[in-house]
């Protein structure tokens, strides 16, 4: 009886073979079987940052909801390229934009979630920084904001850009690290890039990366999944 998370680097919905596909994406996306989804590289980079992935597909091909989440541009779709997703029947009781110190522009997003079942939790989406030094400093942000919530649970998901298995989390004592499988490249992937991080008290019951055909070309990263126990009560198919 567990809440399912999940974390797709979409690489602006470029495949692997080049071409721009926001449908396919979905398609990733709606196999997770997830409830809460963390988007990374959800808008182009340059100019106003469009969003690469379109609202209106979200709402008419998916169960999610992005709900009042922040925004780098107006014509962007997430905050620094991300966005959170929240399956129907579920509240989102606030959402605070989470500037992240480093070299280059990044930012994380912290989502305050009521279950359908459960008590709320945090969520912390991030994409961390290319240089470990950055990394290292923006762990130490997140960790903070994590701590700050006890007695509460928290955990944070994303890509983290670490291809080491230790190094780059030391701000990160007390918590679990969770590293689900090989997500990058995507077609013969070899580093645990996307990763997830809980706070005492929450187990990770099952997890793994979805590794189908169409994930391999539908982006350079594979999708994570984690199926979450101590939030809420509710049954998930296998996977």
């Amino acid at each position: 009886m567990t809440l399912r998370i999940a974390s797709y680097n979409l690489h602006k919905c470029v495949g692997t073979d080049r071409k721009h596909d926001p449908a396919r994406v979905v398609n990733v996306i709606n196999a997770l079987h997830a409830d809460v989804i963390a988007l990374q590289e959800v808008d182009k980079r340059m100019g106003e940052r469009p969003a690469a992935l379109p609202q209106k597909l979200i709402e008419e091909e998916t169960d999610f909801i992005r709900h009042d989440m922040p925004r780098t541009t107006a014509a962007s779709l997430g905050w620094h390229g991300q966005v959170v997703l929240v399956r129907r029947g579920s509240r989102v009781l606030g959402v605070e934009p989470v500037t992240l110190p480093g070299l280059e522009p990044r930012g994380a997003i912290a989502v305050n979630i009521a279950p359908d079942s459960g008590a709320p939790f945090l969520l912390i989406a991030a994409h961390l920084g290319l240089r470990r030094s950055d990394r290292r400093a923006q762990w130490s942000r997140i960790a903070e904001i994590m701590a700050g919530v006890k007695p509460h649970p928290a955990l944070a998901i994303g890509d983290f850009n670490e291809w080491r298995a230790r190094h780059g989390f030391e701000a990160l004592t007390g918590f679990h690290i969770h590293a689900p499988g090989a997500t990058y490249p995507s077609r013969a992937p070899i580093g645990q890039l996307d990763r997830i991080v809980t706070s005492p008290g929450l187990r990770v019951v099952r997890k793994g990366v979805l590794d189908t055909p169409l994930a391999r070309v539908a982006s350079d990263h594979l999708p994570i999944w984690a199926d979450i126990g101590g939030i809420v009560t509710r049954a998930h198919p296998s996977s």
